[in-house]
């Protein structure tokens, strides 16, 4: 009767799946299970608020899934028929035992979930003792060595329904303490987390490969070690970030890759800092030894016009997989070194763009980090921050942490992180993280293949966390014993990977005695001859999906003229696109009132503001063809309420419903607009739409900065990608960045965009630096960012007051008939005989000096824009120079300070030249740390004084 009543509790065998699945409705929404049930939970959730004494949840362990507390559930058949009262009460005190035992058991494996990972065998070095775990004792439940025999309920645990405590406990460790561990019981999305606990369980977390792929292992391992002992030997102390102590990468990638081909995979663009580097370019992506042996001798390609070392160095190249031939790609990548993260994803998102791979099943990205960098860099964090985004996820992607357990010199966790582990940065998109130990090949390529099939399936980041060591210092000129010596004893009695796992298959019988040596010396003499033994690469591969860039080689003069105007009745048709709403849309009353003026403008009937210029511009550029991508903060409706690209229905009944994005609405074929209200980061965003165009270099791809000083947040990404990209590996770029730049008093931040950083910038022709004066100007400059086959990052001070200063704006003949202008000569009618002086300006300053000398009536100062500060151009300004023969000087004027602005950087044009008989001067505001005055007096009194020096009767 005993046994009748064990086995038919709701508690135990197979109900205790379907009281979790109850159980996690409830705590999604109480209301959602029956009103018995709801009580019931309610008084599980009591319990553990009052819980303290023995056979109560550690309130370390989160609530998950399992049962957690001793209550009695509702309509159990607690009562048989026929017993007197006694032995009721005897059987209720059984009873009530034996589901306390049971809902221990239940809990203990809840525990195992949660933290089984901290008494994982994850640590080559074995160095730091694993802490005591009390939730993982079968004690802290109230179990003892008396229950070990007895059978119980295993819930949901995958395996037999019913076990003693002893296979339960063994399942258990098996499972979550060995090689692997895995934590994921955060996530919140209960498929996911059932297929990851059928995935770890069901195999107990044991890999099961055939001898035939144990040695291919073995091989992997074998041309890890072998290329860094060979380099080690023949290029000594020369620095290579050598991957030492973590060889099981090699292998990792292998599996990883061909996996992913066999999945579909067309494309794998990885993402890595130096560590392990030059061992992926050779073993994994294919580069021949002996060219990475001529970089060792100094021997460099002379095609780039700066270079850089060879552990920056990206490459691309072609494997053979099972199902077809995928195109790998390593990106370039600094020393800022987690810089490279949303760098990948941008240019993965460019191929699934061009593949049509809505999903991310095509293209994949992979990342590999340092333990200390994961942990620590921030733009870690906004790039993880980007993958379930509209604008910027790429389905996934799989990270790879080479965690050698030290960052440069510093290994005490108290000094590198404040966090239990390197990767918990991760769980804030409830990404799976899988901890494995570096020397168990087995393991590691275990783990590759969990991280890549939840990848595939869930389209999510997944990370997989080896923990190796590093055999040298930081360098191979680094005395490593000097800071960690007692690491580095350790380290220096390790045999190594490839010896430990050679010696295991021996013991297996996998190979025979003496076989490994032998793939030892067969991988030297391929060093030798300078061969890659890989044999699944495919040397001369040509992708028909990839980009051809020759167009852009070719002709890369930047002074090329090209047709940037349209015919009249052409802007006036698309300007009739773009105001055309549908008629049940309810547009706010300011919305409206702009949109009715555009239609005024389109017709003719009302200049051309900037916002229409601009929008007429990507309108034209998709009717050409061109696809169009914008983001940044707020660039839907704009910062300054001037663009609204995206309208939005003031009837809507949800958030996510109700706008409408006219410029999808140009032409039935038009490619593809995209138009994006970031997240709030510059470094990953500005990062992603760099790598975006360096892999399409057909579409105009911009990003808009709220004000232009926070492209200070970016800085990393200006100075080691943008500016300098193509000096040091010949990437092309044609990104835009929209910098709002301008005096108008609203203090240090919202100012100036730091157009002197930029400036410095310049050189070799690497980037173009404009100031766009008109509307027609910002029309003609976007047309010709594209029309024109020169692909170069296009740096604008943009407007912010001048977007709505009427002298700015410009007609329908300027977009017609104009093109850019690089300077834009004096307006007025000034008798260049008469006039005494050249100021020579850009931007906003332009309009006030303008308004000065027209109510002071002054007729001998002419006034010259400079709308292209870089590459300067040397003749148009000539022109205007010789334009004037008697006039005595030139004279710069800027809204900046001194030290600030352009200044520094222009006074070297414009002293090349003015004639010898003519002297230089400048009108800016005193030289200041800080961009503008935050005293709205004081700036107005500032550029009064500035304007009123422009026009001083002597310099």
């Amino acid at each position: 009767m005993m046994k009748q009543l064990f086995e038919d509790s709701l508690l135990f065998g197979t109900n205790a799946s379907f009281i979790e699945g109850l159980y996690e409705k409830y705590l999604h929404n109480p209301e959602s299970v029956p009103p018995e049930w709801h009580e019931y939970f309610d008084k599980l959730r009591q319990a553990e608020r009052t819980a303290g004494s023995a056979g109560q949840v550690s309130q370390n362990v989160p609530y998950s899934s399992e049962v957690e507390s001793f209550s009695r559930p509702p309509a159990a058949p607690w009562r048989l028929s026929g017993h007197s009262p006694d032995q009721e009460l005897l059987q209720d005190d059984y009873d009530l035992e034996t589901e306390r035992k049971q809902i221990a058991v239940l809990q203990i494996i809840n525990a195992y979930r949660f933290l089984g990972v901290r008494h994982a065998d994850l640590d080559p070095l074995k160095h730091q003792e694993k802490p005591h775990i009390p939730e993982l004792e079968p004690t802290y439940y109230g179990l003892t060595e008396a229950d070990m025999s007895t059978v119980f309920g295993t819930g949901s645990l995958i395996g037999p329904p019913r076990a003693s405590l002893a296979d339960i406990l063994r399942i258990l460790r098996e499972t979550y303490c060995g090689s692997i561990g895995v934590e994921y019981m955060y996530i919140t999305d209960t498929e996911q987390k059932r297929w990851i606990q059928n995935r770890i369980e069901g195999s107990r977390a044991q890999s099961r490969f055939s001898p035939e792929y144990k040695r291919h292992i073995l091989e992997r391992l074998n041309a890890a070690e072998g290329l860094e002992k060979y380099l080690h030997t023949r290029y000594v102390g020369q620095k290579r970030f050598s991957g030492e102590g973590g060889e099981s990468l090699i292998p990792l990638l292998d599996n990883l890759l061909q996996r992913a081909g066999q999945m579909g995979v067309q494309q794998v663009i990885i993402g890595m800092a130096h560590r392990a580097r030059l061992n992926v370019l050779v073993n994994t992506l294919g580069k021949l030894p002996s060219d990475l042996f001529q970089e060792f001798e100094g021997k460099y390609a002379q095609d780039l016009t700066e270079g850089d070392v060879k552990y920056h160095q990206g490459f691309s190249s072609a494997v053979s997989t099972p199902g077809g031939t995928m195109r790998l790609t390593l990106a370039f990548n600094p020393s800022h070194l987690e810089i490279v993260d949303p760098v990948v994803q941008g240019s993965v998102r460019a191929r699934q763009q061009r593949l049509r791979d809505r999903q991310g099943d095509l293209a994949l990205p992979v990342l590999l980090h340092g333990d200390a960098a994961y942990s620590a860099q921030g733009v870690v964090m906004e790039t993880l921050n980007l993958s379930q985004t509209r604008g910027y996820g790429t389905g996934g992607t799989i990270h790879v942490i080479i965690n050698n357990q030290i960052g440069f010199t510093t290994s005490d966790p108290r000094d590198t992180r404040s966090t239990l582990y390197c990767t918990d940065v991760s769980k804030m998109i409830e990404a799976p993280i899988l901890h494995v130990n570096g020397d168990d090949p087995e393991a590691v390529v275990m783990a590759a293949e969990i991280a890549l099939d939840f990848r595939m399936k869930f389209h999510k980041d997944v990370v997989v966390d080896m923990v190796c060591f590093r055999t040298l210092g930081h360098n191979e000129q680094d005395e490593p014993m000097v800071t960690q010596p007692l690491m580095y004893k350790i380290i220096g009695r390790h045999p190594g990977t490839r010896k430990l796992y050679a010696d295991k298959l021996e013991a297996e019988g996998v190979i025979g005695a003496g076989q490994a040596e032998l793939m030892v010396k067969a991988y030297r003499d391929d060093m030798d001859g300078g061969r890659n033994p890989n044999k699944t690469i495919l040397y001369g591969y040509k992708s028909s999906n990839a980009v051809d860039w020759t167009p852009f080689l070719k002709n890369n003069k930047w002074d090329m003229k090209v047709q940037t105007g349209l015919p009249i009745a052409e802007l006036k048709n698309l300007a009739t696109r773009l105001t055309d709403v549908p008629s049940k849309f309810k547009l706010h009353a300011r919305v409206e009132k702009v949109i009715a003026d555009r239609r005024l403008m389109g017709e003719g009937k009302l200049p051309l503001d900037w916002g229409m210029a601009e929008t007429l511009a990507y309108a034209a550029l998709l009717k050409d063809g061109y696809a169009v991508r914008i983001s940044g903060q707020d660039s839907g409706r704009g910062t300054f309420f001037h663009r609204h690209a995206v309208l939005h229905d003031q009837n809507r009944a949800r958030w996510n419903e109700g706008t409408y994005v006219p410029l999808r609405h140009i032409a039935p074929e038009q490619p593809g607009f995209v138009i994006i209200d970031s997240v709030l980061s510059e470094e990953a965003v500005l990062g992603f739409e760099y790598g975006y165009t360096t892999a399409e270099p057909n579409e105009l791809v911009v990003w808009e900065a709220q004000f232009g000083d926070f492209a200070n947040g970016a800085q990393v990404v200006i100075d080691q990608f943008i500016a300098s990209g193509e000096a040091k590996w010949g990437r092309l770029c044609g990104l835009v960045m929209m910098l709002p730049h301008g005096y108008e008093g609203q203090g240090p931040e919202h100012s100036s965009a730091r157009l002197e950083r930029f400036l410095q910038l310049c050189a070799e022709y690497n980037i173009q630096v404009c100031v766009p004066s008109t509307a027609a100007q910002m029309f003609h400059m976007l047309r010709r960012q594209m029309i024109r086959p020169l692909r170069k990052p296009l740096i604008i001070m943009s407007p912010k007051s001048l977007l709505r200063h009427k002298e700015s704006f410009s007609s329908l003949e300027d977009l017609a008939n104009g093109s850019f202008r690089n300077v834009i000569p004096e307006m007025d009618k000034l008798d260049p005989q008469n006039v005494r002086r050249v100021i020579a300006c850009c931007g906003k300053i332009y309009y006030e000096l303008l308004a000065y000398r027209r109510e002071h009536e002054i007729k001998d100062i002419a006034i010259v824009r400079i709308e292209q500060l870089y590459p300067f151009p040397h003749d148009d300004f000539q022109i205007e120079v010789d334009r004037y023969s008697q006039a005595k000087d030139i004279l710069w004027c800027q809204e900046e300070p001194g030290n600030q602005g352009a200044w520094h950087r222009i006074q070297h044009y414009l002293l090349r030249h003015k004639r010898p008989d003519q002297s230089l001067g400048y009108a800016l505001r005193p030289s200041s740390a800080s961009p503008a005055v935050g005293y709205l007096a004081k700036h107005k009194f500032q550029q009064n004084e500035l304007i009123v020096a422009a026009f001083r009767e002597k310099i």
